[in-house]
């Protein structure tokens, strides 16, 4: 439930910026907060499932600047 909620969250942010580089530095923040919680996350699971939402905010920041940053996205798993 937390994961979700968290995620949400995420992509509410995102949708919201409006201008490119303010929506880079928002999922930039958000994206290491979420790397954070997978570091401390108690399941693998839940790790995989928290990289794999930073990854999705990181990509998602990529496409709202027209590309610019996607195809550089990291994927941040260690688990992989």
């Amino acid at each position: 439930m937390r994961l979700l909620i968290t995620t949400a969250a995420a992509l509410a942010a995102l949708s919201l910026a409006a201008c490119e580089s303010k929506a880079d530095k928002a999922a930039e923040v958000k994206a290491d907060s979420l790397e954070s919680q997978a570091a401390a996350a108690p399941t693998e699971s839940q790790e995989k499932a928290l990289n794999a939402a930073a990854d999705t905010v990181e990509q998602q920041a990529g496409n709202v600047d027209g590309g610019a940053t996607t195809a550089n996205t990291p994927d941040t798993s260690p688990s992989k």
